[in-house]
């Protein structure tokens, strides 16, 4: 069975742009309510889906965070060239960490990580995200449960060199999120069953800009743009962007 596959998404409305930044081995799909809603409200939103991502977990392993991070850096580029030069950020698990490292590598009006993982035991819970992704794709794609179960094993063992590099980066952006000055909206599930939860706290208290928040979603899971209370999330996301200085 040919499994069709997500596309980026650009929607165009008012001057104030934001890029919208999917989770580990998710795609668009994951921001594209938060964008359809941040539209109605004025605000132009943009998603790319990383190389890799979107695809077959085979694809995935032959990708690496460094490209998912030039990705990220074309998707700010296509926002500047469609003309748009105040640009916010909000990612969802591995794009809150790339929104964190884009907050601290180059000029945004400000940041909103999503779930975003800061600690090295995250190796463990994100792979066993990507077990979870495989089965399901592999059950997509119309294969036995004896063949799916052979074909994640095998999964499992390629990907450790990808988990090894995942962790090198989550751990590089961990320590740095102290330099980072802009704007901060911190959103984590309480019932995250992905990560670890004190990531949150962690990047709350470590973020040096003095407009900073954080809130805590009880009934939500760690895709918590998908989630039970997904329409709170867009107001207080588009109430953090209010509150913004923007020229226009």
């Amino acid at each position: 069975m040919k499994i069709a596959q997500p596309k980026p998404f650009t929607f165009e409305a008012g001057p104030r742009a934001v890029l919208l930044l999917h989770g580990f081995t998710g795609h668009s799909a994951d921001v594209r309510m938060l964008g359809r809603y941040l539209q109605k409200k004025g605000y132009t939103s943009h998603a790319p889906i990383y190389r890799g991502h979107g695809v077959s977990p085979e694809e995935l392993l032959e990708t690496n965070p460094e490209e998912w991070w030039e990705d990220v850096n074309f998707a700010m580029q296509h926002l500047q060239d469609l003309g748009y030069d105040e640009i916010a950020v909000a990612g969802l698990s591995l794009g809150g960490v790339l929104g964190l490292k884009l907050a601290y590598s180059t000029n945004i009006k400000g940041v909103v990580p999503m779930c975003a993982p800061m600690y090295f035991d995250n190796d463990f819970q994100l792979s066993k995200g990507f077990k979870y992704f495989s089965k399901e794709y592999k059950k997509m794609e119309g294969k036995e449960e004896n063949i799916i179960e052979k074909e994640v094993d095998q999964l499992m063992k390629d990907s450790e060199a990808l988990f090894e590099d995942l962790g090198e980066m989550i751990t590089d952006v961990k320590n740095n999120v102290d330099t980072i000055y802009t704007p901060t909206f911190v959103v984590q599930a309480r019932n995250d069953e992905m990560i670890n939860t004190e990531s949150a706290t962690y990047i709350y208290n470590h973020v040096e800009s003095d407009v900073k928040d954080i809130k805590w979603y009880e009934e939500s899971g760690h895709v918590i743009t998908l989630g039970d209370e997904k329409d709170q999330l867009h107001e207080d996301v588009h109430q953090f962007l209010e509150q913004l200085d923007w020229k226009e």
